[in-house]
Order: structure tokens, then C-alpha cells, then sequence
């Protein structure tokens, strides 16, 4: 092990040493009860028995942006490796090996050899790359994005990341924007083929009936942002035929948004729980199941899309929703979508004050989106090499 790697790993197993009372709490948390052990201490989380394909994803949407790529590759021995729970939820649905990745200090312990490490987006980890290629995996970067927002912070960790991109033997990014940072911090052998989130197959798993009148969806919302849309629905809604239904991201938060919920409404306002009633009936339908938001969308006007109206998230993926034809309204933060908002048009992006200006623009409005092709055969091409 070179003299900075081996530093890299006595300072990562210093931090997790001191992060362990932290960690065993957090661990009692809903939203981290599987996660964290496993991650943290490798419950029930054991090395990939198979060596060929290893992809690692952060999330449930770079999950489901492997989608076209894994359908292209039925033949291979396909491991999936994540973060999140909803990211493992979602890398389940493949025919894969799946896995929480471990802290950085138990990589040496846990990697094993294989083929490839396919890495998507903006998982930066220094032992997942270091380590893999030591055992023989050649490390490719996949959708790899560096947003304008944040490349000034990876220029002022550039002697990390120079040493980073050492071990990486190829680069898929998403625009010759990415191409220009990535090759600024040291990268080598990059390739511009678009973002393959424009290659998914967008489709609904259950065909419900419109409900009469307009349907707004609050989509993706994460904490402080059902207030805000709710609050401008209920100003909007007064002369309105018109009903909302709240899709909260992250389903550890179900019953904390229905309390919230409950403390908003009007005396007019009806509200119910999908999980409860599975209609639309009442004016506010708060969705607490996973895997319907495109069944949502698809009987949906207007998309309030979460992620964007609070400043630590970056956004979501706005193709889905203007798929199904729905005007979509986001807030000012959606730097983590840059790219994907380039393909969308006609899109309000307003300040967190201002949902309800724009519900009622969203009239005069239609979203629509390009269709890009992506060049999905050079990734093919070298995974099979």
C-alpha cells in the first residue's frame, strides 16, 4: 500500500473510531436502521460472491438510471452496491447482487476482486477506487457530472482528487461541460455520451382513472417543503376545482407529513392516507407507498417538483414528470439537475414564496422535452471488452 493511501486509511479508521457512539445512535433512527449497521459494521452485509460487473450507485435515482445499461447486459454477472435504503430498494428489482457499500475504512476487508467497478455520477470515494484497482478492477466512471455549483470545492481538494482520478481507466460524462472540470482536476480517457437518465424507460406499473378536475402533485418533497406547496394550494385552491396529491421522497417520513398534513388543512379540506383508502375522493391524498410516482404523474396537470426549494438537496429528475405531459413547477436549487433541465422546456423555476403565482401561469403553460439520443453503445462496447 503506497505511503498516502496507507495514510488515507489510518486517518478514515481514526474517524470511524471516533464516529462510533454517533453511528450507534443514528443507528436506532427508522431511516438508518438498516443502512447504518450494515454499512458501519457490515451486518448482514457480506463481500459479492460474483467478479465480474460491480456498479455503485448513491441512490433511487442513479439505481434506476442503470436500468437501460443492465437491460443491455442480461449476459453478465451483475453486482449493485448503494447507499440509501431506497437506493438498495430499487437495485433489488435487478437480477444483481445487492449490497450497502461499507465505510471507507472497511473496504480493504471487504472488496473483493472483479472485472469492472462502474461508478455513477459523483461517487467520489478515494479507498472504493484505490482498493478496487489493487485488486484488479479496472474503475470507470459512469454519468460522471461535476456541476458549476460545486467544482469550485473540488479545486480546493485538487490534490485529492488528482490522485483520485489516477486510478480511474475511463470516464462516461454527461456534457463537455463535465468533460472541461473533470479533465482540470487530472482525469484522463474521457468520453462525452450525454446523461443516461435520457435513455430510461419511463412507465407506469398501475393505471389509475383521472380524478375530475385539475391534479396537482407535490413530488419528491422532502422536510419543510410539504408546508410550502400546501400553503400555496390551499391559497390557490379557494375558487378552485382542484386537488393535490403529496408524494413525500423518503418513506421513513410518511407519518410525520400526515401529522403535518393534518395540522394544515382547512375545514374544508379533506384528507386521506393511501395505505388507508386507495382513491381520490378527498382534496389532499397524501401517497404513503413507494413506486407510484409516475402513476401519479400520469393522471397529474401540474408537478410540483420537490428537492429544489430548499438549498441541500439539488433538485430531482424533471423527465418524468414532462413525459407524462405535466407542467412542472421547481424551486431555485436544482443544481443537481442542470443538465436534465436542459432537455425540459417551458418549466417555472420560482422562489419558495411564489408556488402559487405559479400554479395559476401553469394554465397559459405546456412542458414538453427533447428527446436525446445518448450514446449508450460505446459504454456497452467497453464493459465488453
Amino acid at each position: 500500500m503506497k505511503a498516502f493511501t496507507l495514510l488515507y486509511f489510518f486517518l478514515a479508521a481514526l474517524l470511524y473510531v471516533l464516529a462510533l457512539p454517533f453511528l450507534l445512535l443514528i443507528a436506532l433512527k427508522s431511516k438508518y436502521r438498516v443502512s447504518v449497521p450494515a454499512r458501519f459494521f457490515l451486518w448482514k452485509n457480506p463481500r459479492f460472491k460474483k467478479d465480474d460487473l460491480w456498479f455503485h450507485v448513491c441512490s433511487l435515482g442513479e439505481a434506476r438510471a442503470l436500468a437501460p445499461i443492465v437491460d443491455r447486459l442480461k449476459d453478465r454477472d451483475i453486482s449493485i452496491s448503494t447507499i440509501t435504503q431506497t437506493g438498495y430498494t430499487a437495485a433489488s428489482q435487478y437480477e444483481a447482487e445487492v449490497r450497502y457499500l461499507p465505510f471507507e475504512a472497511l473496504l480493504p476487508f471487504w472488496i473483493r476482486r472483479h472485472r469492472y467497478l462502474v461508478v455513477l455520477e459523483a461517487e467520489f470515494w478515494y479507498l472504493l477506487f484505490a482498493v478496487a484497482r489493487a485488486r484488479g478492477a479496472k474503475v470507470v466512471l459512469l454519468n460522471a457530472r461535476m456541476t458549476e455549483r460545486s467544482f469550485p470545492k473540488y479545486v480546493k481538494m485538487r490534490w485529492l482528487y488528482r490522485r483520485m482520478f489516477e486510478r480511474v481507466d475511463k470516464v462516461f460524462c454527461q456534457s463537455q461541460a463535465d468533460k472541461t472540470r473533470f479533465e482540470m482536476l487530472g482525469a484522463t480517457n474521457i468520453e462525452v455520451v450525454g446523461n443516461i437518465k435520457l435513455a430510461q424507460k419511463i412507465e407506469c406499473t398501475q393505471q389509475y382513472e383521472k380524478p375530475s378536475g385539475e391534479v396537482i402533485v407535490a413530488a419528491s418533497t422532502h422536510e419543510d417543503e410539504e408546508e410550502l406547496i400546501v400553503d400555496a394550494f390551499l391559497e390557490y385552491a379557494k375558487e378552485r376545482h382542484t386537488k393535490l396529491i403529496v408524494v413525500p421522497r423518503h418513506p421513513e417520513r410518511f407519518d410525520a407529513v400526515y401529522e403535518l398534513l393534518r395540522s394544515l388543512q382547512d375545514e374544508w379540506i379533506t384528507l386521506s392516507r393511501w395505505s388507508v383508502c386507495q382513491d381520490f375522493e378527498a382534496d389532499i391524498v397524501l401517497m404513503d407507498v413507494m413506486g407510484e410516482l409516475n402513476n401519479i404523474y400520469a393522471i397529474s396537470d401540474v408537478a410540483v417538483l420537490g428537492g429544489a426549494f430548499r438549498e441541500d438537496v439539488g433538485g430531482h429528475n424533471p423527465l418524468e414528470p414532462a413525459h407524462f405531459g405535466c407542467k412542472i413547477i421547481t424551486g431555485e436549487h436544482a443544481f443537481m439537475q442542470q443538465e436534465l433541465f436542459k432537455y425540459v422546456h417551458h418549466v417555472q423555476v420560482v422562489e419558495n414564496e411564489a408556488i402559487s403565482e405559479a400554479l395559476e401561469k401553469s394554465k397559459s403553460l405546456q412542458t414538453s422535452y427533447v428527446d436525446e439520443k445518448i450514446d449508450l453503445e460505446s459504454i456497452i462496447r467497453f464493459l465488453n471488452q
